[in-house]
């Protein structure tokens, strides 16, 4: 466990994704995953009040609702620091006051908690000025009913002036950022967000950590796989991508362990990153992120990865 960025909230060096809850995971699989990541020794949730609005049927809010049950049924509110994010969702849509609110009163609600530990603002609202926007936020840091604030898919310079507005203004300010990085995707976030995270002091949770499935190895060939994300990670499958596996299979046979958790370890050991966020929708594909809790790469290994990833 560390403190995720200048929080007092310990976390897991692996934040388990909750968007395949009420998705690809049904709430018994999404139990038994949570269970597992729990046992594992994970306590880091991410989800979002719009996952899964995707999904055939689905009208958003079924992530929360399986993670607010699966809360209640073990009783471990305590343990577990759980992160969600608003802006996208009917009819609290965008950033402005009203939406914050009655987003953060939806969420507590089908997260069966009174407090939400990280909250994010999920997608910019440009119609809405960076001030009501922050002062939102504060009010419901000083309700009690959000620990620590954040951003997701904010661009630099919207977070920049949302935390000069803080400071100045003595508010609640964003702690945490959560971009799209991972050994495939790094260009923008270290060119962009890595220098503003750096100098502000903020946590890099990422997303897309194992850049939606590529890096597990899985999609290394023209082998099918039955994953909805198999088209989507076959796009990496060019010189560089499988460059970058063949130095993952080196580091991972020399640990003894899936490729998935060398991956997140690259990750975790960049500057700024608390914790890469990974979701799995069973149980023997959460067994293969795990062991990133104890796994520690030397900087050769590191430095391997890293090139092969330029």
């Amino acid at each position: 466990m560390a403190k995720l960025g200048t929080t007092d909230l310990d976390v897991f060096p692996l934040c388990l994704g909750g968007n395949v809850f009420g998705w690809t995971a049904n709430r018994e699989e999404s139990f038994e995953v949570l269970d597992a990541f729990v046992a594992g020794g994970g306590n880091f949730v991410d989800t979002a009040d719009s996952y899964s609005t995707w999904a055939p049927g689905n009208s958003g809010g079924e992530s929360e609702t399986i993670i607010g049950e699966w809360l209640a049924a073990r009783g471990n509110r305590d343990r577990v620091v759980i992160a969600t994010k608003c802006s996208r969702l009917a009819p609290n849509l965008g950033l402005s006051a009203k939406a914050i609110h009655g987003a953060a009163e939806a969420s507590l609600r089908r997260l069966r908690t009174d407090h939400i530990d990280l909250y994010y603002a999920h997608f910019d609202d440009l119609d809405t000025p960076i001030e009501e926007t922050v002062a939102a936020f504060d009010e419901l840091v000083r309700a009690g009913k959000v620990r620590y604030v954040a951003a997701s898919n904010l661009s630099p310079e919207r977070i920049r002036t949302s935390l000069a507005f803080a400071d100045r203004e003595g508010l609640a300010r964003y702690v945490a950022i959560q971009p799209h990085y991972n050994l495939v995707e790094r260009a923008e976030f270290e060119r962009e967000l890595l220098p503003l995270a750096a100098a502000e002091n903020l946590a890099t949770v990422p997303y897309y950590a194992l850049a939606k499935g590529f890096l597990t190895g899985k999609y290394r060939s023209d082998t099918a796989v039955d994953s909805p994300r198999a088209q989507a990670a076959a796009a990496y499958r060019d010189e560089r991508g499988l460059r970058v596996l063949d130095a993952l299979d080196a580091v991972a046979a020399a640990h003894r362990v899936p490729m998935a958790a060398v991956s997140l370890a690259w990750l975790a050991a960049q500057p700024t990153v608390a914790a890469p966020i990974a979701s799995a929708r069973t149980t023997a594909q959460l067994a293969d992120l795990l062991p990133v809790g104890q796994l520690r790469l030397t900087e050769a290994e590191l430095e391997l990865l890293t090139t092969a990833s330029r």
